[in-house]
């Protein structure tokens, strides 16, 4: 497995070794199966060291991944959320480091996808199911953009239900994504990990999983919200 490098800054080594301690302890957390298998766990601090700009820390983290037993088809997931999340600078980021982890041979054929259409009240009825309630700035984009909540259904959708991990994965991941940005949303996507069978265990790895790329005040952050 990978050496780390602030694990082994020779400065930190030498004034250090609360913090190092520590930070260690976190990574035993993230690479060792736990409550989440460690494949997803480094999966997780990967996608979210995209969502910070910290490619380094990503390529790190999927390489470990990749050694733990992630697949190229699992890998990509976290393109499939970064595509929705975080938008093109984020997604074709992590593609950058998917592609130097799990190169693509050349002569692969490359396949269209299939164009996706959105039922006359399709959208709205997911949004009533996965929300409980109409939210706000849905309704809003409902009413003024209907195509534009199509779209927003349809990405969301491709995150959560038809991703290539289970939606309990792709939901932890976003939470911890979220927890890396001290983001309020990261409550309600606790919530709907809860209604995917997520425990509180899986919940608190999650969370941890921000720390390479947020530290420790990101812990705090989300997991007032469990």
């Amino acid at each position: 497995m990978a050496v780390n490098p602030l694990i082994e800054s020779e400065l930190l080594r030498e004034i250090a070794p609360y913090t190092l301690s520590g930070y260690q302890l976190f990574r035993d957390i993230v690479e060792i199966d736990g409550a989440i298998p460690a494949k997803f766990k480094t999966l997780f601090v990967a996608v979210a060291a995209i969502n910070k700009g910290y490619t380094d820390v990503a390529s790190r983290a999927l390489s470990i991944a990749q050694e733990l037993g992630l697949t190229n088809k699992e890998a990509i997931s976290g393109l499939i959320l970064l595509s929705s999340l975080r938008g093109e600078g984020a997604a074709l980021a992590y593609q950058g480091v998917i592609s130097q982890v799990y190169p693509r041979d050349p002569k692969s054929p490359i396949v269209d996808y299939e164009h996706q259409v959105v039922a006359p009240g399709e959208a709205e009825a997911d949004f009533r199911k996965y929300f409980g309630t109409i939210p706000v700035p849905l309704q809003k984009m409902l009413d003024l953009s209907p195509k534009g909540a199509d779209a927003y259904y349809l990405m969301r959708k491709g995150t959560i239900y038809c991703n290539t991990i289970e939606p309990k994965y792709a939901e932890l991941c976003l939470v911890a994504v979220l927890a890396s940005d001290y983001s309020p949303m990261v409550a309600r996507h606790i919530g709907a990990a809860r209604a995917v069978q997520a425990t509180d265990a899986e919940l608190v790895e999650a969370i941890l999983c921000s720390v390479p790329s947020a530290g420790i005040a990101a812990v705090m952050a989300a997991a007032a919200h469990l």
